[in-house]
């Protein structure tokens, strides 16, 4: 080997050990798997407060050992999404490190003034600490800084979905619910009038058809399927206001079920909002919600 090739080939390895030495992957202030949140136990954390990009935010807290939303009256939270929310966190690793540079935060939107999902997490002890969830480069690989750290690690353990900024994505979906062929007859109050439905047998009537009138059966398909199962939009406590046009219904719905159930279920409905949603009390739960329109 030439003078020249033994340079060229010692520089080589030189440039193999540096390229090592600058990609190889660290570990962040400890071992490889320390955990961002080290000491941090699920069954520790009281409440989480989740913002979005745009601001939109969401309070849970855990009292008397249910999860529900403070905001809304205690409303109930699905505890198993919060669960699952929390194990994912408190698991989570300073591990598959991006960078550790402030200066890469806000394009990964990680950053104090520039993120996706801003999760705040108080403890039993009073200590609050901060999760920040970022863009998304690859399917399921997550961008992920804790609050008083440079350092921005890549996760597959949760997504920016699994901590929702809305309270309807905390709990279930289905306000009122009654099997719709339970109903034997229903009873719509409205600016219109009274009508009065009745099943006999398989089929259903409205009382009061006469002359060339005609009952439109399909038509009352729908007012019952919508009738009987009705979605939320989001739950809004358990104090009346006056703004839901309560007082002053639009509508007045009762259906009376029959066999060994037989009951009387009442849905309230009343004004609507900016965004055409509308207001409604059902005779079964003690909580105001908005519904949509198409409800």
């Amino acid at each position: 080997m030439t003078r020249l090739n033994q340079l060229l080939a010692g520089l080589l390895v030189v440039q193999l050990i540096l390229a090592a030495v600058i990609f190889w992957p660290r570990p962040a202030g400890g071992q490889v798997g320390e955990p961002l949140f080290p000491g941090m136990e699920a069954d520790q954390v009281v409440a989480l407060t989740i913002t979005g990009s745009d601001g939109q935010s969401v309070k849970l807290a855990r009292t008397e050992g249910h999860w529900v939303l403070p905001e809304a009256g205690d409303y109930p939270v699905l505890e198993d999404n919060v669960s699952t929310l929390l194990q994912a966190i408190v698991g989570l690793e300073a591990e598959r490190r991006v960078t550790q540079t402030s200066g890469s935060h806000a394009r990964l939107q990680v950053a104090g003034d520039e993120f996706n999902r801003r999760v705040e997490i108080e403890l039993a002890d009073g200590s609050r600490h901060v999760l920040y969830l970022g863009s998304s480069p690859t399917f399921q690989a997550l961008h992920i800084r804790a609050e008083g750290q440079d350092d921005v690690y890549l996760t597959s353990a949760l997504t920016a979905e699994d901590a929702g900024v809305g309270a309807v994505d905390w709990v279930e979906r289905t306000y009122f619910s009654v099997p719709t062929q339970e109903a034997i007859s229903l009873t719509l109050e409205n600016a219109h009038g009274t009508f009065q439905f009745t099943k006999e047998g398989e089929e259903w009537t409205m009382d009061g058809v006469a002359g060339e009138e005609s009952f439109d059966a399909g038509r009352f398909q729908t007012v019952l399927s919508r009738a009987t199962s009705v979605s939320l939009l989001a739950p809004l406590g358990t104090e009346e206001l006056a703004e839901y046009g309560l007082e002053t219904p639009a509508a007045v719905v009762s259906i009376e079920t029959g066999g060994d159930a037989h009951k009387t279920y009442v849905l309230t409905v009343g004004a609507q909002d900016a965004e055409g949603s509308s207001y409604v009390k059902s005779s079964e739960s003690p909580y105001y919600v908005r519904v949509s329109a198409a409800s």
